[in-house]
């Protein structure tokens, strides 16, 4: 569920007309909902209640802005971080550092010794040497830095090739197999706190099997540690759970994954951390965007929108799709393609859609773009980096500005020997 729906014939984001952002802000832009990620925070966390003790930490790559997470923090949520500056913007929306936890194949030595200095509750290791690393920094600072290790257990998530995780080949986490010689030997250290594994395979799923296969792996991985003698406290089973893109799309309800995990956990007495992104975030944004020209085609007209793959580059990088709305719908239908204004001709966000006839001057907009939206942004033939807006009620406010060419250009510099 989701808080745009049409009200006396105008899309509003709950009680707020999107024109009305249009004309205060420009377009394109991006406009949340707070009802809607407050409903999906509670949603998710009730469907977790049956599998007992949980951490829930939400994912902030998928939608990173301060004031959603200062959102989310009211609902109790953590953060997964992935890099330093996710955890600074973590902590400025007032997590506190004991709840966030730091992921990633690729943090630096600064980074984990930023996030030492910072204090937070958990490193996801995904190789031996970071283990080695990160226990080195804690034992000078007199600490043992808390930890679990990130197994890679070759389930296939089947999804986008792109956002898989779990597959022997993907770069993430650590050989199932070789996970308890790894474990034993890092557990050692006196700088490590090492209190169990992880896993994430991917994003976007679309089907339970695969996560409960990889649970299955998990478990049985837990039972062999402590029969070596080790304690586990925390399984980290990651996010990944889907959104419906299409209006066709029917995916696995936090419901019936929390019964999945219920099940699929039962008996491991740990506490379990969850890292929720995209099925928080997704359907509590939409790109707003205005209709530039209809272009005549050779097969179907061009519809041509000022948004464009910097603004959201899903479509572009995953061939994904997103559905295309007028905000004032005349009733009337159209086949058309769906384009923006950047010189590259992936910048075509659909083919042959049917769609809302619109013209000129009208407002669209592209619904289901609150996770990997405006985070994925780009300045990409000099445009400006779109702005984002929160709504809650009847009131709104922008919460990222539009950072314009020119804005953009101070930043550059041109060194002594070329200047005129």
């Amino acid at each position: 569920m989701n808080h745009f729906a049409y009200r006396d014939g105008v899309m509003h984001a709950e009680d707020v007309a999107l024109p009305a952002i249009a004309e205060a802000v420009g377009t394109p832009v991006y406009v949340y909902s707070t009802a809607t990620f407050r409903r999906h925070a509670q949603v998710f966390r009730d469907a977790l209640k049956p599998a007992g003790r949980v951490h829930l930490a939400y994912a902030i790559k998928a939608n990173p802005n301060v004031a959603v997470l200062r959102v989310l923090a009211d609902e109790g949520y953590g953060a997964d971080v992935v890099s330093a500056g996710e955890m600074q913007r973590a902590l400025a929306a007032g997590i506190p550092a004991s709840d966030i936890v730091f992921s990633g194949v690729g943090k630096t030595r600064r980074e984990l010794a930023q996030a030492l200095d910072a204090g937070i509750g958990q490193f996801n290791l995904e190789l031996e040497e970071e283990g080695e690393v990160l226990a080195a920094l804690a034992h000078a600072r007199g600490e043992r830095a808390p930890a679990v290790l990130r197994v890679n257990p070759d389930v296939d998530a089947g999804t986008h090739a792109k956002i898989s995780t779990g597959r022997k080949e993907n770069k993430f986490g650590v050989a199932i197999d070789q996970a308890v010689g790894m474990f034993d030997r890092l557990s050692k250290h006196d700088g490590l706190d090492l209190r169990g594994v992880a896993i994430h395979i991917g994003s976007q799923l679309a089907d339970l099997a695969p996560l409960e296969a990889a649970y299955a792996r998990i478990g049985e991985l837990v039972a062999e540690l402590r029969a070596a003698g080790h304690r586990i406290s925390r399984v980290d089973l990651g996010g990944g759970l889907g959104v419906p893109y299409k209006p066709q799309d029917v995916l696995p309800s936090p419901a019936e994954y929390g019964a999945m995990v219920a099940r699929a956990t039962a008996g491991w007495d740990v506490e379990l951390m969850f890292e929720p992104g995209r099925v928080i975030a997704g359907n509590a944004g939409v790109l707003l965007t205005e209709v530039i020209w209809v272009k005549p085609g050779v097969v179907n007209p061009y519809v041509i929108v000022d948004a464009a793959m910097n603004d959201l580059a899903r479509v572009a990088m995953y061939d994904a799709y997103h559905d295309f709305v007028a905000v004032a719908p005349t009733g009337e239908r159209m086949t058309a393609n769906i384009a923006g204004p950047v010189c590259e001709t992936g910048d075509t966000f659909a083919m042959g859609r049917d769609i809302d006839v619109v013209k000129s001057g009208d407002l669209g907009v592209f619904r289901t773009a609150g996770a990997y939206g405006a985070t994925m942004a780009s300045t990409y033939n000099s445009r400006a980096l779109v702005p984002e807006v929160l709504v809650d009620g009847d009131r709104f406010a922008v919460v990222a500005d539009r950072i314009q060419p020119e804005t953009i250009l101070a930043a550059e510099r041109v060194p002594e020997w070329l200047k005129r």
